[in-house]
């Protein structure tokens, strides 16, 4: 006696809106952590006047950090996997490293250095989600579609 279990359909790929709003929220969040990190040396003066010293953890920035690379790199790689380019991912590494050597480098704890990587690898972050949002949700489907 053989038994049939029920077919189970298993999604491969994020479905294209899902993508497209997790790669929009990716580069809203790669902007906000740019201006965030441009502004730290005004905000590092005001943080302590308006009790929020818990905001300047070093912990919860690597963290931030962390949970920020893990986003892009699997929204990038979802993205990839729809437009075969590298275009994205070539922006993305660099700002990667430069957000990683900010919070984890030799450097940290300068804080005009911490927040000129900071802000400039944010900055390419957010640039690689939009390249990858263009990439991947900007083209019509035709005959001259790769995938």
């Amino acid at each position: 006696m053989a038994i049939t279990l029920p077919e189970v359909s298993v999604p491969t790929e994020a479905s294209p809106e899902v993508a497209r709003r997790v790669d929009q929220l990716g580069a809203v969040a790669s902007i906000a952590c740019a201006i965030h990190c441009a502004s730290w040396p005004l905000l590092l003066a005001l943080i302590p006047s308006l009790g929020l010293t818990w905001l300047a953890s070093e912990s919860l920035e690597q963290g931030f950090v962390v949970f920020a690379t893990l986003w892009a790199l699997g929204s990038l790689l979802i993205g990839y996997r729809r437009h075969r380019a590298f275009r994205a991912l070539t922006v993305l590494v660099p700002g990667l490293l430069l957000v990683w050597w900010s919070t984890f480098g030799p450097w940290h704890h300068e804080v005009v250095e911490h927040a000129l990587g900071m802000t400039a690898g944010g900055t390419l972050i957010a640039m690689a989600h939009l390249i990858n949002l263009r990439l991947a949700h900007g083209h019509v489907h035709d005959a001259t579609c790769r995938h």
